[in-house]
């Protein structure tokens, strides 16, 4: 029967723990020889892969020794406003890929069966791409804007295109990545790009374009073509010198006085 309201309970009685004699409570201890200690981030202790190695030794070896002007000026490149809107317009001017070109024979092969005379057809204004299809193109004076990407491997390839403009005076600009410029051209990777004319719709615009452009590069060609790029030293190596910069000037000032 339940029990009625407001009597009170039996009280239970406690049950002691039989201690076993034989097995010590004894505290962890994470020393040397006692208890595993707790699991910890030992992401900075894995050894990274060769290429990741190689790629980050060679980007310190870059800051650390000192650049020539002709490869510095590849570290200068276009800034991202200016930048998105040039690839914007390039992109207006993009060559057709494989199924485009199938599609454009293909009505081209149906109008000359159906008709006899053909129309005259203009050459369609694209994007010009490949480094010696390029140079032939700045040589003849043809180039109106060029585009070099900073990224090419070996630099040699590219490094002498921007001397040739300038003497040839055609406006260039050294921009970031070559896999960005060979998404234009449908291609993996493109080390150079240039235009050679486009529609009367985006003249305007691309006037506006090589302003800045020949702002940001062209007319800075004195500033740049003497500096040196890397040099620059470590963390530890820069508060050594600071230190010692430091310690010369407590000396001088203690003469001083």
């Amino acid at each position: 029967m339940a029990p009625k309201k407001g009597a009170k309970l039996p009280a239970k009685k406690k049950v002691e723990k039989v201690v076993n004699p034989l097995f010590e409570k004894r505290p962890k201890q994470f020393g040397i020889g006692g208890a595993l200690p707790p699991k910890k981030d030992l992401h900075r202790f894995v050894k990274c892969p060769q290429v990741v190695r190689i790629q980050r030794k060679k980007m310190i070896l870059k800051q650390r020794l000192k650049v020539p002007p002709p490869i510095h000026q590849f570290s200068k490149t276009l800034d991202k406003n200016l930048a998105t809107t040039l690839f914007k317009m390039l992109m207006k001017y993009r060559p057709e890929d494989i199924a485009e070109k199938k599609d454009r024979l293909l009505k081209r092969a149906q109008e000359v069966t159906s008709k006899s005379v053909l129309p005259l057809t203009r050459m369609p204004i694209v994007v010009k791409y490949g480094l010696n299809h390029v140079t032939y193109l700045i040589e003849q004076n043809k180039a109106q804007l060029v585009v070099i990407a900073h990224d090419v491997d070996p630099i040699e390839l590219v490094v002498w295109l921007p001397a040739l403009c300038r003497k040839m005076e055609i406006p260039y600009c050294i921009v970031k990545g070559k896999a960005r410029l060979g998404t234009i051209v449908h291609k993996k990777t493109a080390t150079v790009l240039c235009l050679t004319s486009v529609k009367n719709e985006d003249r305007l615009e691309f006037s506006k374009v090589l302003e800045a452009i020949k702002a940001n590069f062209n007319d800075k060609y004195d500033e740049t073509r003497k500096k040196w790029g890397g040099g620059v030293m470590g963390s530890k190596s820069q508060a050594k010198a600071k230190a010692k910069e430091r310690i010369i000037a407590k000396e001088a000032a203690q003469r001083m006085s």
